[in-house]
């Protein structure tokens, strides 16, 4: 049939009959629920008795994509990527009789609708529902399996209600390092509040001063108790926004020291805010990371994020020249606490810089000492001034600055000397800002000759130089060495470290600062607790209120959910983007109504002050995982029946693993998260497995990271975008300006192309809209999944979708008469060819589907659709099994075709086919022939072919005698059936 011809058939698959098909199963499958995951217990459990005991004994996976949130823009085709991915892989679970639990809900909260509320004065709500609105209907049109039963959005207040409740249950909770873990064999666990009161009381854990509960006031005790809480208020530098009117996380500010949302500058503030005691679990946080089927990369992010370092805390006596406290001492004793990973350096500390936020630097004196150099003052008249105005000065700066390391160093002499305790040397403490008081103590003993800040500093303020570990042969002598090596110059009467190497000189360090009560051996962390609050008004309400003490206090359970309340003005009070001495006034704080309330909480009706900063939009998606399992509870977190079911330890994806610590199945999403989202959602799930709540003590045990979808994208002659679609090119191969042979020219004007992500900002979206109006939604995903690995970045070329679309008009035409939309199918047996083509196909796939290598899994269905529209006719036991194996990735169409072979029921649960093992034995292997390293020849041979007999078959070769000519044989390797090398 011609091409015109085809083109005419009334009944050949176009985009056109696509689009119907699509629409008419996407409104099946809602109708009769044919993706809702039966619970074993609760509202989503069948009623049938029986029913509900065979669900509780099924097979289950949950799979789970990274909560999308919905913008204006809607999904450009990069975005559905993961999307389709999971769902392939949950469509081909069903089809091994799993109960599937897939859906997906949206991360509501949030910026992004809260600055266009401002710009336009449109509710936030408003804008975020109808951008939800818009994001479920692109989903559904591709054919996504999702449970509707249970999405949600984390603006809803049934769900935010539990995110506050979790909230509460980290505020009454403290972290006990020695308590028993309810693992086996581990230590440490969060424990309710009213325990650590108890231990206060029994004298088994002690008070902050020392002094026994019994002699405490109320408002010390309240104090002690607010001390070790996980969740805590705390006034502490922070990452100050004003350009966006809030504080933010580490975790969101960029390399470049500027707001991960926004690119506004960020400035260090010390401003009252809600934390969470994130550091209790570093350590737990970084070992369970071996539990976990993750990217090496991602666990490697979070392990140099938290930064566990062993070392040794070191005191140092401090030399003042006046009274004063300091760090914490005694008056008359004060010393300077610094941590150290290389303790065995001490020796060549000749100096010391703490932090600008150090409480040392409050202790600069009023006149400089006798010898002070003049480089060390900063040219101020006395020590205060110069500490005071470098302190004003390292505020303005971001931490990157501080912590270039290619900006010089600069700092200010204290007026403060410290006193080795090793070797009675007295050193000059200065302040310098690459120091920050969120890393270890936030001071550090400075050896100039084993960390080049520490020289270059040296060298600028005319410090001593020592060295302490012998640098290699060649090394040069005005760096310092960073590497391994015997220590030198690391000797007194008390202790000698020469010739020791760095391990041993550590362990001896250590044993020798313990021995003489100047330091410990420990560990230090590079994390920092969670910065909680934000200065916003899109976001959940804390479940806090405060009295007219100032003191904080819970709101009772039975008084949640916090609702949002209304406001006249959504934008926060910020004067000048730029400017870091704006202050933070949060929105909601202009509701007067709302703020100031009557409660009772146990105590009668008093007045109260709610909390007005808002949580940030990370909380919802530190827990939604667990809603997903049981959505309509709403008595409780999550019935333990369900959470055991769905994300238990030894269940689905777990079983028989040792040391499983349950959760999702397989979670997919970008690597973008690495560290913000996963990091945050461990933490609190760590929480509540601690208090009992649920079972697994990990959220997702298996990770996998997508890749992106790029695409090229075209600039003019001014460097501006230009809209990729409108661009037009043409061969040139003789132009020394082409760009590999081809001019590309928009409005007549050449422009040039180049390869990034897509977006607006660049002109080149393509959106899923388009290509399901185009081809059709089950062309569209195929092509998606046949572009690469799943993890690999690809290049999105929209006129190589029309291979995916070939493919499946192949198929329909190997199923359907193109010209009476009568079956092809035939009840005849397959030859055996076919057989073996059909068998090893579906073994083939059924692997790739598991290990969601969906690309190869299109190239082997290709390829056996190839060979059966070569057929006069399709046998049904050849169509069946193959258009079975196409419906994961082409959902829609393989649900139409499997109706017209005559099967009522849909094929979502349907069992997969199963390879027979008479039929995946090869009758012949490839053998590969080698001659001097280089492919010569290929033999098809016996699979049991023993090594003799295959020598003796290359050797004879035609090819191979003709290329040895007469030339000496050194040696044949054989490696039967596949492989002859032959050495000449």
């Amino acid at each position: 049939m011609s091409q015109t011809d085809r083109n005419e058939t009334p009944f050949r698959y176009t985009p056109a009959l696509a689009n119907e098909i699509e629409a008419r199963w996407q409104e099946r499958w809602e109708a009769e629920g044919t993706f809702r995951a039966p619970n074993p217990t609760g509202d989503l459990a069948p009623q049938d008795p029986a029913a509900r005991a065979a669900v509780a004994e099924q097979p289950k996976i949950m799979i789970q994509d990274m909560f999308p949130y919905p913008s204006g823009a809607g999904l450009h085709v990069g975005h559905p990527l993961g999307f389709i991915a999971t769902d392939v892989y949950a469509r081909f679970q069903r089809t091994t009789g799993c109960n599937v639990l897939y859906t997906m809900g949206f991360d509501a909260f949030g910026l992004p609708a809260e600055q266009f509320a401002v710009q336009t004065g449109q509710h936030p709500r408003t804008t975020t529902e109808a951008n939800i609105e818009t994001y479920q209907r692109q989903l559904r049109q591709l054919g996504l399996s999702h449970d509707d039963q249970r999405a949600f959005a984390t603006i809803d207040p049934a769900y935010y209600r539990w995110t506050q409740w979790i909230f509460l249950q980290v505020y009454n909770s403290w972290y006990d390092p020695e308590a028993p873990g309810r693992r086996p064999d581990t230590t440490g666990r969060a424990r309710p509040i009213a325990e650590l009161e108890a231990a206060y009381a029994a004298g088994e854990v002690e008070t902050p001063d020392g002094r026994p509960w019994a002699e405490l006031t109320e408002a010390e005790r309240a104090d002690a108790v607010d001390a070790r809480r996980l969740a805590y208020l705390s006034d502490a530098p922070v990452n100050w926004v004003p350009g966006l009117g809030t504080v933010v996380a580490n975790e969101e500010v960029t390399a470049e020291g500027r707001s991960e949302r926004g690119n506004f500058p960020v400035f260090q503030r010390n401003l009252p805010q809600w934390m969470m005691r994130i550091t209790a679990y570093a350590d737990r946080l970084v070992d369970d990371l071996d539990r976990l089927q993750w990217p090496e990369s991602v666990a490697s992010m979070q392990r140099n994020w938290i930064g566990r370092s062993h070392g040794a805390e070191v005191s140092f006596d401090l030399a003042l020249p006046h009274a004063a406290q300091v760090d914490g001492a005694t008056e008359g004793n004060p010393h300077l606490r610094v941590f150290t990973t290389r303790p065995d350096t001490i020796f060549g500390a000749t100096f010391m810089v703490v932090a600008p936020e150090h409480p040392v630097a409050e202790a600069a004196p009023a006149q400089w000492p006798e010898g002070t150099k003049e480089s060390w003052t900063g040219g101020h008249a006395t020590p205060r001034k110069a500490v005071e105005a470098y302190r004003l000065a390292a505020s303005r700066k971001t931490e990157l600055e501080r912590q270039a390391d290619e900006k010089a160093k600069t700092g200010v002499f204290t007026g403060v000397w410290a006193v080795n305790p090793v070797t009675g040397q007295q050193l000059p403490v200065f302040v310098a800002d690459y120091v920050m008081m969120g890393y270890g103590t936030g001071a550090i003993m400075a050896v100039p000759a084993q960390d080049q800040r520490d020289w270059d500093f040296a060298r600028s303020y005319e410090l001593d130089i020592v060295r302490t570990v012998q640098p290699p042969e060649g090394h040069d002598e005005e760096t310092a060495f960073t590497g391994e090596g015997p220590a030198i110059n690391s000797a007194t009467d008390a202790i000698d470290l020469d010739g020791m190497g760095v391990a041993e000189a550590k362990a001896a360090m250590i044993a020798h600062l313990e021995e003489i009560g100047a330091g410990r051996g420990t560990t230090s962390y590079k994390l920092r607790d969670w910065l909680f609050s934000r200065q916003r008004y899109w976001g959940e309400p804390f479940p806090i209120v405060w009295d007219e003490d100032g003191r904080a206090h819970a709101v009772p359970e039975d008084q949640l959910p916090v609702e949002l309340p209304e406001v006249a003005d959504y934008s926060p009070r910020t004067y000048d983007p730029e400017d870091w001495d704006t202050q933070p006034e949060s929105p909601l704080g202009r509701n007067e109504d709302w703020v100031n309330v009557t409660l009772d909480l146990g105590d009668g009706p008093k007045r109260y002050r709610r909390e007005t900063n808002t949580m940030p939009n990370w909380a919802g998606s530190c827990w939604y995982e667990l809603r997903y399992v049981d959505p309509t509870n709403d008595e409780t977190l999550v019935d333990p029946v369900n959470e055991e079911y769905w994300m238990g330890p030894g269940r689905g994806a777990g079983a028989g693993v040792e040391g499983d610590p349950g959760g999702v199945d397989l979670y997919v999403g970008g690597v973008e998260h690495a560290v913000l989202h996963l990091l945050y959602a461990r933490f609190w799930h760590k929480v509540l497995f601690d208090l009992g709540h649920v079972s697994s003590d990990e959220p997702f045990r298996r990770l996998f990271n997508q890749g992106y979808v790029q695409a090229y994208a075209f600039r003019d002659h001014r460097g501006q975008p230009v809209p990729a679609t409108e661009v037009t090119e043409r061969e040139a191969p003789e132009d020394p300006q082409a760009q590999d042979g081809i001019v590309y020219e928009w409005n007549g004007q050449r422009v040039t192309r180049e390869y990034g992500k897509m977006g607006k900002s660049l002109k080149n979206v393509v959106t899923p809209d388009e290509m399901c109006e185009q081809y059709g939604a089950d062309v569209f995903r195929v092509y998606e999944m046949s572009m690469g690995p799943l993890d690999a970045s690809r290049p999105w070329d929209t006129r190589a979708v029309v291979g995916s679309q070939r493919f499946l008009q192949r198929l329909w035409r190997a199923v359907v008469d193109e010209a009476t939309g009568e079956l092809r199918v035939v009840e005849d047996a397959p030859d055996e060819a076919t057989l073996r083509a059909l068998h090893g196909t579906i073994a083939g796939v059924a692997e790739d589907y598991r290990g969601l290598r969906f690309n190869t899994a299109v190239a082997k269905l290709i390829e056996l659709t190839n060979t059966v529209t070569k057929l006069d006719a399709v046998p049904r036991a050849v169509a069946e099994p193959l258009v079975q194996m196409v419906a994961p990735l082409a959902p829609h169409l393989g649900e139409e075709l499997w109706s017209r072979l005559g099967h009522e029921r849909s094929l979502a649960t349907e069992p997969f086919p199963q390879a027979d093992e008479e039929y995946l034995a090869a009758d012949t292997v490839t053998c590969v022939v080698q001659v001097r390293g280089k492919v010569r020849a290929r033999l098809e041979v016996a699979p049991d072919i023993t090594a003799e007999e295959l020598e003796a078959q290359a050797l004879a070769t035609d090819r191979v005698q003709e290329l040895l000519d007469g030339a000496e044989i050194r040696k044949v390797i054989v490696k039967a059936p596949k492989l002859v090398n032959i050495v000449v």
